[in-house]
């Protein structure tokens, strides 16, 4: 099974619109970061985790020809955006995609695209087949995800352990029960927004810090921000087993 980071930036990418800063500005690819997600790759399923702006150019760069299912973290716009563009695998496909959300995001969903969901369907809209998470782990073809549930602030939102591999975003606290399920993991991805107090993500050193008490063989940061600083200078700061992930980024897992 492969991971494919698709983006590993925050709600605004990097470089961020009008910004001049020394990241924003770098020539450094690995300082070019779209909106976070993954693509993961089973012998059966291709699956994405959350659609978010740059679903469309994420999609051609990585060259995905085949799409099952979305799975989504949560409704937030820089996670969900994109939902729009699964009409391409539609039409190749000739079939609906799988979409895999709690009640609240699919909630959120049908307001912002409402179109897909009236009772008149539109020529040319996306089909999709809504699945309910309730908490449970849920099998897509041969892949298994587990659910975490993390807090953004106050807003309970899904983190995914996929057999040895955890996938965490936008978390800011971590219950002592969810920490165990990812207990164990050999790779562990975690945001990292920035240094500075966050009120709804993990700081540098709170990601290190979550990552040591995990324990994992190896962790990324995902989910970074342009005031975390340029890649090549934050990465020698990093303690061994903890890297910074960067877009295109490919797992065997």
């Amino acid at each position: 099974m492969r991971v494919t980071f698709l983006g590993t930036g925050t709600s605004q990418g990097v470089p961020v619109i009008a910004c001049g800063c020394e990241v924003c500005i770098s020539v450094d690819p690995l300082d070019k970061r779209l909106r976070t997600s993954i693509l993961i790759e089973g012998e059966q399923k291709v699956v994405v985790i959350d659609s978010g702006p740059d679903f469309r150019y994420q999609m051609l760069r990585a060259k995905v020809q085949r799409l099952d299912a979305i799975v989504f973290t949560h409704e937030h716009k820089d996670h969900v955006a994109g939902l729009d563009d699964i009409r391409a695998f539609n039409y190749k496909q000739q079939g609906p995609i799988d979409v895999y959300a709690d009640a609240r995001v699919q909630e959120a969903l049908k307001k912002e695209f409402h179109y897909i969901f009236r009772e008149f369907k539109y020529p040319g809209i996306p089909q999709l087949n809504m699945h309910t998470l309730y908490g449970d782990p849920f099998n897509i073809g041969e892949i298994t995800f587990t659910p975490i549930e993390v807090m953004h602030y106050k807003l309970p939102i899904l983190g995914f352990r996929i057999k040895d591999f955890t996938y965490i975003t936008d978390a800011k606290t971590v219950s002592a029960a969810e920490k165990e399920k990812i207990r164990g993991s050999k790779i562990l991805v975690v945001n990292a927004l920035q240094k500075e107090e966050h009120i709804s993500h993990f700081t540098f050193d709170e990601a290190i810090a979550f990552a040591q008490d995990i324990g994992a063989e190896k962790t990324y940061l995902t989910h970074i921000s342009h005031r975390l600083g340029k890649h090549a200078e934050i990465s020698e700061m990093l303690p061994a087993g903890i890297e910074l992930a960067y877009d295109g980024l490919e797992l065997d897992i």
